[in-house]
């Protein structure tokens, strides 16, 4: 047995699972009419087509993504909201709500998503922040927490009362990949039609593309004033495949939105380049069957691309001892780095089964995508 920087093929286990694009600005087969565009992997964030996607500029009611993740995060959705008279007297686009009033933030929060309520931006911001003032300090903050570089909020709403209110293609994105890997979002912001608990009103989206547009559609949110324009963030899914797209300033947005949703469907291709519970090409070796990853490791590619994904697994080269007694293996034997082009995409922790820790058991159907597998270099080594 020989773990000496010795080379061998690492089995990639890759089936088929979803669509996807990694375009960049260059690309002509996408023509859209906004000024800013941007279209990402819901999962890894990689950019697929971009289009002045780091300008600077308004975003309208697109800032109400953050002003509703920051209120699902307050964990205060059941709690009754007293309407204070400054968010009636919001003007822009209304729930009609009255001042004195107490409402469930929940509904505020629904309001706010599908019929883009400035009113229920105020009082969102004034119950979870303690003053609108507070609240537009939480939203600077979480945005620097996400990495939005290129964005300042001064209000919950996006209405143009703030000369330096701003965003980006690439930070609303960001903003959007954040938001949905929280359910009660994805819940919200895919809601179709919404019956409100303590008030009165049955709201319907003002997304074109959720409400019939676009089959694959799974939610987003809209926004337009007069200086911004058209903004719109919107969310699909197909076979597995979640992008996130956004446009600002966008006379054709829905038609934007499909284009780029559609040519990244059809171009590329979701692969699992390891699988949990496995680490491939070990059958000779003192870690046989015992070594396995947690998770499964994807990614979006290209069929041009997929020859240039690398894998390297390093595993601590076995001590005597620990053949005579078991219990001795550490939990965690090495790491896996799953490379391409040259840059790490993903790195994950290699672990030994014991009693602590169990390989995850794998469906039927799971089971059967591993028959279908390619190869891909990599090397196995110890440390």
């Amino acid at each position: 047995m020989r773990f000496l920087k010795r080379a061998v093929q690492v089995t990639l286990m890759i089936s088929l699972i979803f669509s996807f694009s990694p375009m960049t600005k260059a690309n002509h087969q996408i023509h859209v009419s906004a000024r800013s565009a941007i279209v990402i992997d819901g999962h890894s964030g990689r950019v697929l087509f971009a289009k002045d996607e780091h300008e600077k500029r308004r975003i309208a009611s697109i800032t109400k993504i953050m002003t509703a993740i920051l209120a699902i995060e307050s964990g205060k959705l059941n709690e009754m909201v007293t309407i204070s008279d400054r968010a009636v007297r919001t003007e822009g686009s209304s729930i009609y709500l009255k001042r004195g009033k107490k409402v469930k933030l929940q509904d505020l929060v629904y309001g706010l998503m599908l019929r883009s309520g400035n009113d229920a931006a105020v009082a969102i911001a004034e119950h979870v922040g303690g003053s609108l003032e507070g609240f537009i300090y939480m939203m600077n903050q979480k945005a620097a927490e996400i990495g939005m570089e290129n964005t300042v909020f001064q209000n919950p709403h996006g209405l143009d009362d703030h000369k330096n209110h701003y965003s980006t293609a690439y930070d609303m994105a960001l903003l959007t990949k954040y938001a949905m890997e929280d359910k009660t979002y994805r819940k919200i912001s895919g809601t179709k039609r919404y019956k409100a608990e303590t008030m009165q009103g049955v709201w319907r989206n003002k997304n074109k593309l959720l409400t019939g547009l676009y089959r694959y559609s799974t939610g987003g949110k809209t926004g337009y004033t007069k200086l911004a324009k058209r903004t719109l963030v919107s969310t699909s899914s197909k076979d597995n495949t979640d992008l996130i797209a956004v446009t600002i300033n966008a006379p054709d947005d829905w038609d934007d939105h499909i284009q780029m949703f559609e040519y990244v469907y059809e171009h590329y291709k979701t692969y699992v380049l390891a699988k949990k519970g496995e680490v491939p090409d070990l059958e000779d070796t003192f870690y046989k069957n015992k070594a396995f990853i947690k998770r499964d490791v994807t990614y979006l590619l290209s069929d041009d691309e997929k020859n240039q994904v690398k894998i390297k697994t390093k595993l601590f080269k076995p001590k005597r001892k620990w053949k005579k007694n078991q219990e001795m293996i550490p939990d965690i034997i090495g790491s896996m780095n799953v490379v391409f082009k040259g840059k790490s995409i993903a790195k994950l922790p290699i672990f030994y089964e014991n009693e602590r820790n169990q390989k995850p058991k794998k469906s039927f159907i799971e089971t059967f995508q591993s028959i279908f597998h390619k190869f891909a270099g990599g090397s196995t080594w110890s440390i």
